[in-house]
């Protein structure tokens, strides 16, 4: 299969790009790099640095390409960023995606698999979170990936878009062989964070809140590894019905509270990583854990990396080996 990879240099794209070379797939991925790393790319892999604003480009890439299916990865991640620059948010989160689905339907490329989020929920009053929990975004961030699937599914009615919507719960990890990890700036994902402390790159990790319904207080999340997500993301695209939009939760359906993940830590790390409390942060909420009972059921995807300690030994070699991440020369 041929396909567009959108955000393909990105933390979970690349990953799912290193899968699908690896599966015999023809792989081009687009990205401005303005998050991403040309270093994270497969070498398999053609890379074309362009933004997805650009329709002359989209144009040329999709005429030249021949896609037979789209993997749209690329999009801004920071929440608190999001509720201080909101159309900044909306214009690339959702009026990118319409820029790519308009030359997705002008060059008859009718699948797609969106990255979405489970904070499309917001606050549930049950967990786990099924596919049917109610929607209730609480950020700009999440309330433009919820329009993105709205925009999907009216796609799919209008002209025949066949698309997938995979609503993450916590990346985590890195690939096997510490050949890619996570490199983001700013970093604010709790488990490369208390890594940089083991590093000796930061004196302590924050802990926000111990207070929370929760076994120890404190904030319980669903860790899913990269490598997990990627496999996702192959089962997604071959499942793809025109015509149909459908949207799963990507978890495994457990859950580790911030001090879990900090024993753990030291554990793999043999650091002590000293802690410190703080108050909590507006917005979270005590538990976010997925059911997955649809995903399993209907793509027979099941993940394979479910051991919080391994988890974070992969992300750790990879940090060990990359203490400053990707080193982001041209390719050739």
């Amino acid at each position: 299969m041929k396909l567009l990879v959108t955000g393909g240099a990105g933390y979970v794209g690349s990953h799912a790009v290193r899968a699908l070379t690896q599966a015999g797939h023809e792989v081009c991925v687009l990205d401005n790099l303005s998050a991403g790393h040309a270093a994270a790319v497969s070498p398999q892999a053609r890379l074309i640095v362009g933004d997805l604003e650009d329709p002359v480009l989209l144009d040329g890439v999709f005429r030249l390409g021949r896609f037979d299916a789209v993997m749209h990865f690329a999009a801004f991640i920071e929440v608190g960023e999001s509720v201080v620059s909101p159309l900044k948010f909306y214009n690339n989160n959702v009026g990118n995606t319409v820029r790519l689905l308009t030359a997705m339907e002008r060059h008859a490329v009718r699948r797609l698999v969106f990255s979405s989020t489970c904070a499309v929920y917001g606050t549930p009053e049950k967990m786990p979170m099924t596919e049917d929990t109610p929607r209730n975004p609480q950020s700009p961030y999440a309330r433009a990936k919820l329009t993105v699937e709205w925009v999907l599914a009216d796609s799919a009615a209008a002209w025949g878009l066949g698309a997938v919507a995979l609503r993450y719960f916590n990346a985590a990890g890195a690939a096997a062989d510490g050949a890619i990890g996570e490199d983001h700036d700013p970093e604010t994902h709790l488990i490369p964070n208390v890594l940089k402390v083991a590093l000796g790159q930061r004196e302590c990790v924050n802990i926000f809140g111990t207070d929370y319904p929760t076994p120890d207080g404190t904030c319980v999340r669903d860790y899913v590894h990269v490598d997990d997500l990627a496999e996702a993301h192959l089962s997604a695209i071959d499942t793809v019905e025109p015509g149909a939009f459908r949207a799963y939760n990507a978890g495994t359906g457990a859950g580790a509270s911030v001090r879990e993940v900090v024993a753990a830590a030291r554990q793999v790390t043999g650091h002590p990583i000293p802690v410190v409390v703080s108050p909590r942060r507006a917005g979270d909420v005590p538990v976010l854990c997925a059911d997955a009972t649809r995903i399993r059921a209907q793509l027979g995807w099941r993940p394979r990396h479910v051991d919080l300690k391994g988890i974070i030994a992969s992300a750790w070699k990879w940090h060990k080996t990359h203490p400053r991440g990707f080193d982001d020369r041209p390719r050739e």
